[in-house]
């Protein structure tokens, strides 16, 4: 009988939950500047926004990388494929921001935004993905 529980019974740190706090964050700091463009706009909100949510990307770093029985191959191919299209996808977004006239702290403040989004997304994703994986049979057979 095996001591380890299966790959669905396992704890984890709420890395997921945290990424969707630290997406939720972004979003909406995104929503406000991207509704109140070209205009002038306070940028003290998005700036908090943004600040917290990289906060909470970098705590949820933290606790990913501490754990130590986890499919870490499977979740280095499946965020690393999904870094490559958010990355497009936040390219293509800051270009529209570049394209429509948005310039100076409130275009950096923005491509800071799709940055911490481009990386939650794909984080968010591998460790789905991983988290459900057997590491036991992995070492037995090794």
């Amino acid at each position: 009988m095996s001591t380890h529980a299966p790959p669905a019974e396992r704890e984890f740190p709420p890395i997921d939950k945290l990424a969707d706090v630290a997406l939720v964050l972004v979003i909406i700091g995104g929503i406000y500047m991207a509704s109140n463009l070209p205009g002038s706009i306070s940028l003290v909100p998005a700036w908090v926004l943004a600040g917290l949510a990289a906060l909470v990307l970098v705590i949820d770093v933290i606790l990913l990388v501490r754990i130590k029985d986890f499919a870490w191959t499977l979740f280095l191919r499946v965020a690393g494929w999904a870094l490559v299209a958010y990355a497009v996808i936040a390219g293509m977004i800051g270009y529209a921001f570049v394209y429509d006239g948005t310039r100076g702290q409130a275009l950096g403040l923005l491509i800071a935004m799709l940055a911490i989004f481009a990386v939650i997304v794909p984080l968010l994703l591998g460790f789905s993905v991983a988290r459900y994986q057997d590491t036991t049979a992995a070492r037995v057979s090794a």
